[in-house]
C-alpha cells in the first residue's frame, strides 16, 4: 500500500484498517503526508514492512473529540491510546518536540529516516498493491497494480 496524502481521521478506523493490512503481509510505502491517526501505521505495521520516500511527512498531535457544541477538545484517553501504540523511537522524537498537543508536529527528512527505513535505500523494488489517497470517504482504497487495469 502506498500512503500519499492522508489527513487522518478516527483512531478506531485506522486501527482496524492497519490491523487488516498487517495480517495481509503487504508492504507500506509512505510517500507524502501521513497525518494524525494515519501515523498509527508506525505502531501497527512491523518496521520491516514500512519505508518512507523523500516526500514522506508524518504529522502528530493529541487526539481530540467534539464537545456538545461541536468544538474540538483534547481527549486524554485517545491521546494515551495513540501514545501506547507508538514505538519507543517515535515516543522519544515526540517528547523531544514538545509532546502530543493541539499543535501538529512534523517528522520528515533525516529525522524520519532515522526512525523509518528509506525506500530509496531498498535494494529491491517494493511491490505495492494498493494506494491510500485523501478522499471524502476516509477509508477508500484504490488498487495500484497493472492487474487491476485489466478488469
Amino acid at each position: 500500500m502506498r500512503i500519499s496524502e492522508d489527513r487522518g481521521g478516527q483512531i478506531g478506523h485506522y486501527l482496524q484498517t492497519f490491523t487488516l493490512l498487517r495480517s495481509s503481509g503487504e508492504r507500506v510505502v509512505i510517500d507524502g503526508n501521513c497525518l494524525s491517526a494515519c501515523t498509527l501505521v508506525l505502531g501497527v505495521i512491523p518496521r520491516s514492512r514500512i519505508c518512507a520516500t523523500s516526500r514522506a511527512r508524518l504529522g502528530f498531535h493529541a487526539a481530540w473529540m467534539p464537545d456538545s457544541e461541536g468544538r474540538p477538545i483534547t481527549s486524554p484517553m485517545g491521546t494515551q491510546a495513540l501514545w501506547n501504540l507508538y514505538p519507543t523511537s517515535v515516543r522519544r522524537w515526540i517528547n523531544r518536540h514538545g509532546g502530543l498537543s493541539r499543535k501538529m508536529i512534523y517528522l520528515q527528512g533525516r529525522e524520519l529516516a532515522s526512525i523509518v527505513p528509506s525506500c530509496e535505500r531498498e535494494a529491491r523494488p517494493i511491490p505495492v498493491r494498493s494506494e491510500r489517497r485523501l478522499v471524502r470517504k476516509p477509508l477508500r482504497y484504490e488498487r495500484a497494480s497493472a492487474a487491476s487495469d485489466r478488469r
